[in-house]
C-alpha cells in the first residue's frame, strides 16, 4: 500500500494567535494517480493525557465541564505540548501544574492520531504511578473543576458507564487499566 501525497496546501483559516487551530485545503495525490483537489485538513497542537495513580493506589481525576462535552464529565490530567516539548516532559509538567502531584514511574501508553482523515494533532497517553503530592496546584485552566481521588473500581465503573465524555480520556483510562492488569 502506498501513502497519499500532499501536492499542495493552502491555509483557509487560522486562529488569531495561530496556536490552537489552522484549517487548510490540501491537494492530494492518490497512489492510483487520481488527484483530490480539496481535502480539508485541521492542524491543532499535540497534547498529552495522563492517568495518574497515587502511592496509595488512588486514581487522580477531575470532575469538570468542557465546552464541547455536554454536562459534567470525569477527566484525567491533560494539556497541550509547548513548541518543541517532549511528550513525557509535557505529561510531567501537566501533572504537577494541574494536581500538585509528581510521579516516580511513567509508562507511555502510545501516541495516536486524533482523526485519521483530517489530522487534528496527536494524543500522547501516559500512565503515571506512585504519584505523591509535592506542591499546591498551579493550573491556568479555564474550566471549573474538582480534584478527585478515586478507587480503581470506581474508575473502571465510570469508564464503563461513559462518565469520561472525551474520547482520549476514555482511551487513556482503558489503556491504563489494561497496563495495570498486565502488571498485577
Amino acid at each position: 500500500m502506498e501513502p497519499w501525497k500532499t501536492l499542495s496546501r493552502t491555509t483557509v483559516l487560522q486562529s488569531r494567535d495561530g496556536k490552537y487551530l489552522t484549517v487548510e485545503n490540501h491537494r492530494v495525490g492518490l497512489p492510483d494517480g487520481r488527484v483530490i483537489e480539496e481535502w480539508a485538513w485541521l492542524i491543532t497542537p499535540d497534547f498529552v493525557n495522563v492517568v495518574a495513580v497515587t502511592e496509595a493506589g488512588e486514581f487522580i481525576c477531575f470532575r469538570q465541564t468542557k465546552y464541547a462535552a455536554p454536562g459534567v464529565s470525569l477527566a484525567v490530567v491533560g494539556g497541550y505540548l509547548e513548541p518543541g516539548e517532549d511528550p513525557l516532559a509535557a505529561a510531567q509538567r501537566e501533572l504537577l501544574e494541574e494536581t500538585g502531584y509528581a510521579a516516580t514511574e511513567w509508562t507511555a501508553l502510545g501516541s495516536y492520531v486524533v482523526d485519521g482523515n483530517r489530522g487534528c494533532g496527536q494524543a500522547h497517553l501516559f500512565l503515571a504511578r506512585n504519584a505523591r503530592w509535592v506542591q499546591p496546584i498551579d493550573a491556568d485552566d479555564l474550566e471549573e473543576q474538582e480534584l478527585l481521588l478515586l478507587s480503581r473500581q470506581a474508575v473502571a465503573t465510570a469508564l464503563q458507564q461513559g462518565e469520561f465524555k472525551v474520547l482520549p480520556w476514555s482511551a487513556a483510562v482503558a489503556l491504563a487499566l489494561l497496563q495495570l492488569n498486565d502488571n498485577s
